[in-house]
């Protein structure tokens, strides 16, 4: 088995289960990533001295951080944009399950800055059709980038969705980027499947899989026909090298023409 990938192999268990420990399994991405599947009545507490972020996959959540509170449904994490709790390493957290099942996504690094707690509600990230009149359609999906630098300059994270349409490829031009990355993927159908490429390796995804991606590996994703592939993606930024724009990612510059809208493609009529 490709250590870069953890296989699901079926419906996600109950209970929370981490994937990655930065004192443990792919300490290398820097960060702790969770997945917990909750049933109705199960709470997550957290007042560990590290950033944390919450993400509400699907399920209704009481969300609890300091004084506060929030109460937050969501049907799916295909047609509904995220919610998603983000605070500094001083405040505690809770996260109670209120329907019969839910799942949270958990992220936590290091980070000694004591940023504004934030809690990131559907209407803070609306669905970005990237790639639209480009490549003639042939890599537009959503992408909702909850936070990053532009928006949260003191974390130490970056936290967004992408879903790719039927047929369809993500995260291209390829590109890559020295600070280390996480996908974790739904399908819809649950059945479905995709590819993503490491560098020169390529593995297959699947519902609830969890993909590592090493600093300076390119990763373009392609979804298969007749599926959506959801993916939460989750970055670490470096102490001398946050990940931002204009840096951040690098573009293969072989393949950059394919943005052009003047391009020409192979059966595309000639003068």
């Amino acid at each position: 088995m490709n250590d870069a990938i953890i296989k699901a192999c079926g419906p996600h268990p109950f209970g929370l289960t981490w994937k990655a420990r930065m004192n443990g399994d792919h300490a290398d991405m820097l960060m702790d990533f969770g997945v917990y599947r909750m049933r109705r009545g199960d709470v997550y507490e957290d007042s560990s001295l590290l950033e944390k972020a919450v993400l509400l996959v699907y399920g209704e959540v009481l969300f609890t951080w300091g004084a506060q509170t929030h109460t937050q449904a969501r049907e799916n994490c295909f047609d509904v944009p995220p919610t998603a709790l983000h605070v500094n390493e001083q405040t505690s957290i809770q996260v109670v399950c209120l329907s019969e099942e839910a799942e949270i996504n958990i992220l936590r690094t290091d980070n000694e800055k004591l940023f504004e707690n934030r809690l990131y509600l559907p209407e803070d990230t609306p669905d970005e059709f990237r790639g639209a009149g480009l490549m003639r359609e042939t890599s537009t999906r959503i992408v909702r980038t909850i936070f990053d630098y532009s928006n949260a300059k003191d974390a130490n994270l970056v936290l967004g969705e992408v879903i790719g349409f039927p047929g369809k490829w993500s995260s291209y031009p390829p590109h890559h980027h020295p600070q280390p990355e996480i996908y974790y993927y739904k399908c819809n159908p649950e059945n479905g499947f995709g590819y993503g490429e490491l560098g020169e390796d390529v593995v297959k995804v699947q519902n609830n899989d969890t993909v590592f991606i090493q600093p300076g590996l390119t990763h373009p994703h392609c979804t298969a026909p007749g599926y959506a592939l959801w993916y939460l993606w989750a970055i670490r930024h470096l102490a001398d090298q946050p990940y931002r724009q204009p840096e951040c990612p690098v573009f293969l510059p072989e393949h950059l023409w394919v943005m052009e809208k003047d391009s020409v493609y192979f059966g595309d009529q000639k003068a």
